[in-house]
């Protein structure tokens, strides 16, 4: 592959999947400088791996299990500071007025309560649009454990909404729906 066609299929790839890395690793760390510095991690491996992937069509499935892996090496390295869940904001909620924005933040933070391994497959198909197959590649799971896991979530978002006596408004529903 000649240079300049490297440099076209990286910057087609990190068009193409960098929003979405990005608040993917939002979701995983609650904090947005380490979300940056994961994406940017995993472009530089993308980088430095383009030439050997096989397989175009499994590019999606790599960067993520890459950015996952990256999140992984950061606690092997160190243990960094937690952020209050208060403190963080990935999205602009603003448009979803007053009550809708605190219904947002309730359902973020209960999200963020959720065990990782109910929190990265829910993430990734309510708020990414996952399919089920895809984050079953991405997780190293079967589909059926997949599914499970997105249900279990689901049940378990539900569980805690109900025993706060909120509801949940029907826009809201996506991530926190019973399956």
């Amino acid at each position: 592959m000649t240079a300049p066609d490297r440099k076209h299929d990286f910057e087609k790839l990190v068009g193409a999947y960098a929003d979405d890395l990005y608040r993917f690793g939002a979701w995983l760390t609650h904090d947005r400088e380490v979300a940056s510095d994961l994406v940017q991690e995993t472009m530089l491996r993308a980088w430095r791996s383009l030439d050997s992937l096989k397989d175009v069509r499994a590019v999606k499935s790599w960067l993520f299990t890459t950015l996952r892996r990256e999140n992984a090496r950061r606690f092997e390295r160190k243990r960094l500071p937690l952020v209050d869940i208060d403190d963080y904001n990935p999205g602009d909620d603003a448009s979803l007025g007053p009550d809708g924005e605190m219904e947002h933040s309730d359902m973020r933070k209960a999200v963020a309560r959720l065990p990782l391994k109910y929190r990265e497959p829910l993430v990734m198909q309510a708020m990414l649009g996952h399919s089920i197959a895809e984050i079953a590649e991405q997780l190293e799971l079967s589909e059926s454990a997949t599914m499970t896991r997105v249900f279990r979530a689901r049940q378990k978002l539900k569980v805690q909404f109900e025993s706060s006596g909120q509801t949940v408004r029907p826009e809201m529903q996506t991530v926190a729906a019973a399956a």
